[in-house]
């Protein structure tokens, strides 16, 4: 039997183009900060970067990596978002299971007032003097306590538990298991698709936050690295942030080489992590999406 060849449309030639255009946007800006951050500074001042890097080095990373706020910084950020992410899985897997049980009296009642919390937040100030109250300022637990819970993660995951079938359940109390069992046992072990979807949202939101750091910590040495990034990017303070930075300006490293190289350092690792989640976030997100 021959297989005949495919013949491919008008409609498929433009939708390839249309995708790969879209890619070319998506990727260039990276492959640019990459290219740039291993330039030649001079080249980089007189705008020669262009699809490729100019007389390559490595004097930026070399300068990152061997300073010490920078290096600090991003031991903070790895600690903060493994603990937080950690706290996040924990605490919003044990409110949802409840939730998510038709036995449990007066869920729909808890439900509403924990999405009521979605749409109406107390503000700064009181959340800051909540942390205030608690002794939690200047604390790894100001970073990674007021965030929890993240009320519509929690109606993902809550929906997930919903789904799976309740004859698991029934047979689990059957053979004398009880909640906790049944949760920790049963559910949990089926639940990798959402879990997995939670840790790369949670992990994404710690990653990239800044703004808790900057209104809760007033010691340098617990900043994460978005701080260092904030203060090299916004404000273009790379010389401050580096100490190895003020002696190598102008030579072969220049304050652009500086900040694509953090940036680029920053995203690295939920660019890696997303690959080994990929297979299961679609499954993940759109179960907690369409069956709410």
């Amino acid at each position: 039997m021959k297989l005949g060849k495919r013949k491919y449309s008008a409609f498929d030639l433009v939708n390839a183009l249309i995708m790969l255009v879209l890619i070319f946007i998506m990727l260039y800006p990276i492959y640019y900060m990459a290219i740039v951050s291993i330039s030649n500074g001079s080249s980089v001042a007189r705008g020669e970067i262009h699809f490729y890097p100019v007389r390559i080095t490595w004097k930026a990373y070399e300068v990152i990596f061997s300073d010490a706020p920078i290096v600090s910084a991003y031991r903070n950020t790895l600690i903060y978002t493994s603990l937080g992410v950690a706290i996040n899985l924990f605490m919003t897997s044990l409110c949802a299971y409840p939730l998510s049980r038709r036995e449990f009296y007066g869920r729909n009642l808890f439900s509403l007032f924990i999405v009521f919390t979605m749409f109406f937040d107390g503000g700064i100030i009181p959340r800051y003097l909540v942390v205030n109250g608690l002794g939690m300022l200047d604390t790894i637990w100001a970073i990674v306590v007021p965030t929890a819970i993240n009320v519509f993660y929690m109606v993902m995951m809550r929906t997930f538990f919903q789904a799976l079938p309740e004859a698991l359940h029934e047979s689990a109390h059957m053979d004398g298991a009880n909640d906790l069992t049944v949760f920790w046992r049963v559910v949990l072990p089926l639940s990798a698709p959402v879990m997995a979807t939670m840790t790369l949202f949670y992990a994404v939101s710690h990653w990239n936050s800044y703004f808790p750091a900057l209104i809760y910590l007033n010691d340098s040495h617990l900043y994460p690295i978005q701080i260092i990034l904030r203060n090299i990017v916004i404000q273009g303070d790379v010389a401050s942030q580096s100490t190895e930075a003020s002696g190598v300006m102008g030579t072969l490293v220049v304050d652009q080489n500086i900040k694509y190289a953090v940036v680029l350092i920053a995203i690295l690792p939920i660019l890696l992590l997303y690959p080994f989640l990929q297979k299961y976030f679609v499954k993940g997100s759109m179960v907690g999406s369409l069956k709410g």
